[in-house]
C-alpha cells in the first residue's frame, strides 16, 4: 500500500486567469503565487481550510461544454471536485447570494450535496452530513452524470 497522507492540490484548466481567480476568491481561496499562467504553470490558490487549487492555462479550446460532464458520451478523467460544507443551507444562502447558479443536487444515506460550476463549466461539488444537510431529499438517482 502507497501511504498518501492527503491531497496535495487540485488541478483545473481555465480560459481567463482573473475570472478564475475571482471566482474561487468568492469562495474564499486566495492568491498564493502566478507562477506564469501565460506559459501553462500553475496559478495556486489556498483555501483556510487547507484545500489548495491550482488553476492550469489557458486552456485553448474555446467551447461551452465541459467535455467530461456535459456531453452523452463518457470519456475518462477527473469529472469534479467535491468539498465538505459545514451546512448545506448556509451553502445555498451563500452561493445564491454570490449570483451562482445550483446546477443539481442529491442526497444519500446522511449526505446531501449540490452542484455549481466556475466560469469554465468546471463542476464543483458542495456536501454536507447528518443534520447539516438539510432537507434534500432528491435523491442518488439525481446526481449529475
Amino acid at each position: 500500500m502507497l501511504e498518501i497522507e492527503t491531497i496535495n492540490h487540485v488541478g483545473v484548466r481555465v480560459r481567463d486567469k482573473s475570472r478564475s481567480i475571482s471566482f474561487y476568491g468568492s469562495l474564499g481561496f486566495a492568491l498564493v503565487h502566478d507562477a506564469g499562467f501565460a506559459e501553462g504553470h500553475p496559478v495556486i490558490m489556498r483555501h483556510p481550510s487547507g484545500v489548495v487549487l491550482n488553476l492550469l492555462g489557458p486552456a485553448t479550446s474555446t467551447g461551452e461544454s465541459n467535455i467530461l460532464m456535459d456531453i452523452a458520451e463518457k470519456h475518462p478523467g477527473y469529472t469534479h471536485i467535491a468539498l465538505t460544507v459545514s451546512s448545506l443551507a448556509t451553502a445555498r444562502d451563500f452561493v445564491a447570494a454570490q449570483g451562482i447558479e445550483i446546477t443539481g443536487s442529491f442526497s444519500f444515506r446522511d449526505m446531501s450535496a449540490i452542484f455549481i460550476r466556475d466560469p469554465d463549466r468546471n463542476v464543483i461539488e458542495l456536501d454536507a452530513y447528518g443534520a447539516q444537510a438539510g432537507d434534500n431529499t432528491a435523491g442518488y438517482r439525481n446526481h449529475p452524470q
